[in-house]
Formats: structure tokens, C-alpha cells, sequence
């Protein structure tokens, strides 16, 4: 049963009706209590001000979104080190935690839960952002074939890095936790760790990227070990119950791709799920495209998970309203449509139209045009009268 067939179900037949509202109703995601399943997933925008504090119009970007049962702010650096693009948001400085701390109460003051992704871009950077010009990070020294943006120049190659010597992983394992306690300072709820679309932790894991020969090369289990220690360690900084992990199992973002992925990321959870986190993030497919791309089971790796599963990429309302109605999943992240739509919820619930994303270049950089200037529902709609495809 496809996904519009399967809400038809749930509004016709009467032992189903509950499903219709089973993403509206709240949830208890470890420490999170959250209003509704469905969640803001994290967006990079480029929108950092100097210093890479958030922006002036973070706050309000943020609050307009707050109907949704979580926020995952963007991605946010963990370190100087860790910046791969320009104009993004990092959560080390004093600065940086003030400015995060103005977002957080404006979310809350709304009622809304807001926790923020923590990333290091690794190899998926420029020698630009490196501290005198130095050669970007990774597992090692193979350069990705993708591209990052740079203020002033647009899309350009990411550099070689340089593979990380085995003296200086613990403290990138210590940069993680530090930010990690910092994003509480500054007011997150919790934090979500980026280890997905070919960044640090997910250069790490995969045999395409990670050809080292030491304790976080080789084996599935070594190249799995940064990212599970990563976690541990922020889950003793801030309680596991207030720490998400996301991931992308056959994604080829930023030239992202492992030999045989499904043993690779079943020890993944396998190892994640003794720390008690509240939730793991799938990206199902090729992030933004195909969710078929590669064969892979992601009931296996649920399976796997004791706490909450979240899924992402190309949902609609028929899918979402489907994959938690079926138990296949607790939460459905969507992100290009609260681009467009800051009450999506309202939308959801309603079967509301939902506006066009604007221009392309408001995506990235820029200020509100784009960003706080999308439109809310001037009405409320009735209630569902059709199964319109949208997308995330």
C-alpha cells in the first residue's frame, strides 16, 4: 500500500481514524516532551553574523517555526576547525553562546522544544576557513568530490585534508563535548550529533573515505569507534537522554560511500543503542533525491534501537502520516518544506496549500528575504478533502 492509499485507509475505515492524528499527538523523546512528531530538520542557511554568532534574524526565523514538536537548529560548528562553509553558526564562543541564547528563548517563549545539531565538516572544507591556510581534517588524506561555498566566490572544490593524527582525535572527541555542554548554556534542550552526508564523524565510518591503519581504521568496528565515542562523551556531558545522533546510510553526500553499508551501520546502532539515546535520525536514500537509490533495510537497524526512530527525506503528509500511524517510525523530520512554510503544522493538520520555496539564492546567505518574510495560513482550511503530494 503506497502512501496516499494507506491515509485513505486511515480516513475511511473507522478502526483507523486515530492514525490521521497519531503525528499530531505529543511524545516523550527521552528528556524532550514534545507537542507533536513532527520536526524541523536542521537547515544550513549561511546566515551567521561576525564571529559566527547567529544571526539578527536567527530568533525570529526560529520562533515562527516553534509549532513543531522539535526544532533541530542548523548545524553548528563545534570548533574553529570544524567550519567547512561560510557564514555558519558555531557554539564555542562566549559570543556565539549568547547569540544562540537570544534563539532559544524566543523559541521557548512560543512554546516550542529546540535542541541544535553539532557538526564537524572534516574533509567537506577549505583551507580558507583553517587556521593559516592548513589543510582541512579527515580520517585521511583523500580528498571529496564535492564542493563548498565561500562568501564572495560561490561554490568552489573543497581541499585536500590532511588525515588527523591519532594524538589529536581525543581532542576533537573533547571539542564535541564541550559544545555539547555549551548548546545547554546557551539554552537547547538538547543536542543532535551530525554524523551523516560524508562530515567528520561519517568520513570516519565509511571505507571510502577511511583508509587508516590504526584503532579508527580497518575494521567496522574501528571505524565506527570515533563516532560512538563521540557520544558517549556527550551523553556524560549532558545526558544521553537529551542527545540525538543522525545519520545517512547511503546517502552520497559530499562524495559520502562505504563498500557494504548495512553491517556498518547495524554495529553503528548496535553500539549507539547501549548509551540511551533519545533518538537516532535516519536519512532514507540520497539526501534531497532518490529515497530507492541503494537497497537497504532500515527495519533492521530499528530493530536495533530502543529509543526513538526519526525519519527524514521526501516525506509528505500521506507518508508521514503513514510511517508513524504503522509504528515504522516516532518522529518525521521535514526541512525545504518549514523553509517555505513556518506553520507547517497547521498545514498538515489542516491539508493546507503550503507556499512555493522563493528564489534560490535566498537559500543560502542573505537576510530576511527569504527567510523570515514566508507567509502563515491567513485561514484555517477544513479538515482533509484531498491527498496532495508534497514534499519535503
Amino acid at each position: 500500500m503506497d502512501g496516499a492509499q494507506c491515509l485513505e485507509a486511515a480516513l475511511t475505515e473507522p478502526h483507523n481514524r486515530r492514525a490521521v492524528g497519531a503525528l499530531f499527538e505529543r511524545a516523550d523523546v527521552g528528556a524532550l516532551h514534545l507537542d507533536n512528531r513532527i520536526v524541523m530538520a536542521p537547515l544550513t542557511r549561511n546566515r551567521a553574523g561576525p564571529r559566527l554568532v547567529p544571526s539578527q534574524f536567527a530568533a525570529e526565523y526560529y520562533s515562527q517555526r516553534a509549532s513543531a514538536g522539535l526544532i533541530i537548529a542548523e548545524a553548528t560548528q563545534v570548533s574553529a576547525q570544524a567550519q567547512g562553509y561560510s557564514d555558519t553558526p558555531g557554539c564555542y564562543s562566549d559570543a556565539q553562546v549568547a547569540g544562540w541564547r537570544k534563539v532559544t528563548d524566543a523559541v521557548h517563549a512560543q512554546g516550542g522544544t529546540i535542541v541544535v545539531q553539532l557538526w564537524h565538516t572534516g574533509r567537506v572544507s577549505h583551507t580558507s576557513f583553517q587556521k593559516d591556510g592548513q589543510a582541512p581534517v579527515g580520517p585521511s588524506a583523500i580528498r571529496a568530490n564535492t564542493k563548498t561555498f565561500i562568501a564572495g566566490q560561490g561554490f568552489v572544490e573543497v581541499s585536500t585534508p590532511r588525515a588527523a593524527e591519532l594524538s589529536e582525535i581525543p581532542g576533537i572527541i573533547a571539542d564535541f563535548r564541550s559544545a555539547s555542554g555549551r548548546a545547554i548554556e546557551a539554552g537547547f534542550d538538547g543536542v543532535e550529533l551530525h554524523g551523516a552526508h560524508g562530515y567528520l564523524l561519517d568520513a570516519f565510518l565509511r571505507d571510502g573515505s577511511n583508509h587508516r591503519q590504526d584503532a579508527y581504521g580497518g575494521s567496522i568496528e574501528n571505524r565506527a569507534r570515533l563516532l560512538t565515542e563521540v557520544a558517549a562523551a556527550c551523553a556524560a556531558e549532558i545526558g544521553a537522554d537529551r542527545l540525538g545522533v543522525r545519520i545517512s546510510p547511503v546517502s552520497p553526500a559530499n562524495d559520502a560511500h562505504d563498500s557494504d553499508p548495512q553491517p556498518l551501520f547495524n554495529h553503528v546502532v548496535e553500539r549507539l543503542d547501549p548509551l540511551g539515546l533519545a533518538y537516532i535520525h535516519v536519512i532514507e536514500g540520497a539526501t534531497g533525491g532518490a529515497r530507492d537509490n541503494e537497497p537497504f533495510d532500515y527495519a533492521a537497524l530499528r530493530k536495533r534501537f530502543r529509543g526513538a526512530w526519526m525519519v527524514n527525506n521526501g516525506y509528505d503528509r500521506a507518508m508521514a502520516v503513514e510511517a508513524v500511524e504503522s509504528g515504522r517510525a516516532d518522529l518525521v523530520s521535514f526541512g525545504r518544506l518549514f523553509i517555505a512554510n513556518p506553520d507547517l503544522v497547521e498545514r498538515l493538520q489542516t491539508n493546507g496549500p503550503l507556499n512555493p520555496l522563493m528564489e534560490a539564492e535566498t537559500l543560502y546567505g542573505g537576510g530576511a528575504h527569504g527567510y523570515t518574510d514566508y507567509p502563515k495560513l491567513t485561514q484555517r482550511l477544513a479538515a482533509p478533502a484531498g491527498l496532495g503530494g508534497v514534499s519535503s
